[in-house]
């Protein structure tokens, strides 16, 4: 059975809680057997950047030098509202 989200792939969303409480983001992809979207966030302060999406990992065959990677930032569904909607609530 699908899940239905108030959240589609390229929506305009804030972030209400978590490390990313306050950003604006577009969803990249939402994971329905995890309840979670992937986002894109943007117009970030410095420091928040450079902490964006980077893990360590151990040396594998996959990644040979391991150390830290880049990857994508992604929250609980809930934690999310459109622009629209976050705009309207205020």
């Amino acid at each position: 059975m699908l899940k239905k989200y108030h959240v589609k792939k390229g929506d305009k969303v804030i972030v209400n809680s978590g490390s990313w409480k306050g950003e604006e983001a577009t969803v990249k992809v939402i994971l329905p057997k995890k309840d979670r979207v992937v986002l894109e966030l943007a117009n970030m302060t410095p420091e928040k950047q450079e902490r964006i999406g980077r893990r360590t990992v151990k040396k594998s065959k996959a990644n040979p030098n391991g150390g830290m990677i880049e990857r994508s930032v992604s929250t609980h569904v809930s934690n999310v509202n459109k622009v629209a909607e976050a705009k309207a609530e205020k």
